[in-house]
C-alpha cells in the first residue's frame, strides 16, 4: 500500500507554530494549488489543502515560509475526526509534510536559490539545507546549473557500445 503526495502551491498565510504539551513543535499552514483546468467561466481554480509539519521541520516552516511563497511539499494523507461542540462528528483530511522545498528565496530580488527542509520517519525530524553558503562552491555550483540537454548545434559522438539497449 502506498500514500504518498506532492504538492507545489502558494502559502495562503504564515504557518502557525505550537507546541505539544510534551514540548513537540507542530506547525500548520494551508497552500494553495491551481487545477490544470478551468471552470466554464475561463477561470483558474484552486484547491487549498492543509500542511501539518512535526519538530525540527515545523520550527524551520515557521521560520522561513511566509504567505505567498511558492512552495513544495512532500509527504502523506491523513484523515482524522472528532466531535465538535455540537456533538457533530467532523473530518478533517490533511498532508503530513515531512518534506518541505522552499522555491522562492526570501528576497525575490535575489537569485532563484532552493532551500529545502526534510524530516525522517515522516514526522519531520531532520536537517535543513540547501544553497551553496561557501565561495569556492558557488562558481562550480553555477556552472553546474547549465542544461546538459541544451542543443549547442554539434553532434552527438556515440557509439553502439554506450547505448544500454
Amino acid at each position: 500500500m502506498l500514500n504518498r503526495v506532492i504538492l507545489i502551491g502558494r502559502l495562503t498565510r504564515d504557518p502557525e507554530l505550537r507546541y505539544t504539551p510534551a514540548g513537540v513543535a507542530v506547525t500548520q499552514f494551508t497552500i494553495a494549488v491551481d487545477r490544470p483546468f478551468s471552470n466554464q467561466g475561463g477561470e483558474r481554480e484552486a484547491d487549498f489543502i492543509p500542511v501539518v509539519t512535526w519538530r525540527q521541520l515545523a520550527e524551520t516552516c515557521a521560520n522561513y515560509l511566509r504567505k505567498g511563497r511558492l512552495t513544495a511539499v512532500e509527504g502523506r494523507i491523513q484523515v482524522r475526526n472528532y466531535d465538535n461542540n455540537e456533538g457533530k462528528r467532523v473530518y478533517v483530511t490533511e498532508v503530513i509534510a515531512d518534506n518541505v522545498r522552499f522555491l522562492e528565496s526570501g528576497n525575490r530580488e535575489g537569485g532563484g536559490s532552493r532551500e529545502e527542509a526534510q524530516g525522517s520517519g515522516g514526522f519531520g525530524g531532520g536537517g535543513f539545507g540547501g544553497g551553496s553558503s561557501q565561495g569556492s562552491n558557488r562558481n562550480t555550483s553555477r556552472s553546474n546549473n547549465q542544461d546538459p540537454f541544451s542543443d549547442d548545434g554539434k553532434p552527438i559522438d556515440i557509439s553502439d557500445d554506450d547505448l544500454p539497449f
